[in-house]
């Protein structure tokens, strides 16, 4: 079987590029080749000494061609302009995600009409798709039937992505799964674009001894998924056979990946529980309208029944979110914990 991995060298794509490698199969399946996408080669991880893998640095759409020169059976498609990078730069964001998503689907179109495999493409969405406009507010739970009415580009270009890959599964080109990601956190490493960046910062900085700002109300209620959570929903979703009843993937695209909902409060007082005082005090309070425009147009409570047939579960709490942080880069900690 061979895998491809797009944005492979993100937090995200190297988490799950390391968990193939080091699973060796899929869906029960021997993995052959691991081939690995970005504009830039990601020296120096665990999989470095596997001769399974394969890097190929550059722009996606431009390596297109070395990616489908063999049979792809899986394609999972990561590579992204963040939220607030697509809120800044339209062109970018359309050229990114949408442009690129479609180049991916028609090379795999391609691949299927010349009697290959139907590639099965994995497409990391997000809940950005959602919106709440006064027109039409969203319920206070939402599921995967809830209509998507996104309030910023990036979450449009999700959708958009969404829309492509939904039909091209219809019409037989691709195997089309999409998983809309919770917001990720904590993420370890240098801060992002990402508009909801800062929730991952102000865990992340004061641990390391830096300040952090917050540019959102601490009573902001969010949907939160820890790295390791995650890389489990998306594999998931990817190894699903398609069919009715628990443990299959059933009816349209696409699964909401469970989430842990809590406030921004609510993690300052973990923190403060966890790290002590001083590690909490580094975090200034600064609200930033226009980041709370696009992560408190996001939805907060969601239903998890359709993640939890596929054996899915939300983190326990933004404690065991926390404390898998601190197990999993003790390096990047440098404050005084309890």
């Amino acid at each position: 079987m061979r895998i491809v991995v797009t944005g492979a060298s993100g937090f995200l794509g190297r988490l799950l590029a390391g968990a193939l490698s080091q699973a060796g199969v899929f869906a029960g399946v021997p993995i052959s080749r691991l081939v690995l996408v970005d504009r830039v080669a990601s020296p120096g991880e665990p999989w470095a000494d596997d001769d399974r893998v394969e890097t190929l640095p550059g722009d996606l759409v431009e390596r297109l061609d070395a990616v489908f020169a063999e049979p792809v059976d899986v394609l999972f498609h990561l590579a992204a302009a963040v939220s607030a990078e697509c809120e800044a730069d339209f062109d970018l964001g359309m050229r990114t995600n949408v442009d690129a998503t479609r180049a991916v689907l028609e090379a795999a179109r391609a691949q299927s009409a010349a009697g290959g495999p139907v590639t099965r493409v994995v497409f990391a969405s997000s809940l950005a798709v959602y919106g709440s406009p006064p027109e039409l507010p969203l319920p206070p739970v939402v599921s995967e039937t809830t209509l998507p009415v996104p309030r910023s580009s990036y979450g449009t270009q999700k959708l958009m992505c969404e829309q492509l890959i939904a039909d091209c599964t219809r019409r037989g080109f691709v195997d089309g799964r999409v998983a809309r990601l919770m917001t990720v956190a904590v993420r370890p490493g240098k801060p992002n674009a990402a508009a909801s960046g800062f929730l991952s910062g102000i865990i992340r900085e004061p641990l390391a001894g830096l300040s952090a700002i917050c540019p959102v109300h601490p009573d902001l209620r969010v949907a939160l998924a820890s790295p390791r959570r995650t890389v489990e929903g998306i594999l998931r979703v990817a190894e699903a056979e398609r069919g009715t009843g628990p443990g299959h993937l059933n009816g349209p695209l696409p699964v909401n990946l469970p989430a842990l909902t809590t406030s921004v409060g609510e993690m300052l007082t973990t923190l403060r529980q966890v790290a002590g005082n001083a590690a909490a005090d580094r975090v200034t309070i600064a609200p930033d309208p226009s980041i709370e425009a696009i992560v408190g147009s996001w939805p907060a409570d969601f239903d998890h029944r359709r993640a939890a047939a596929l054996g899915l579960k939300p983190d326990d709490s933004f404690l065991s979110v926390l404390r898998d942080y601190l197990a999993d880069h003790p390096d990047a900690v440098t404050a005084a914990t309890d």
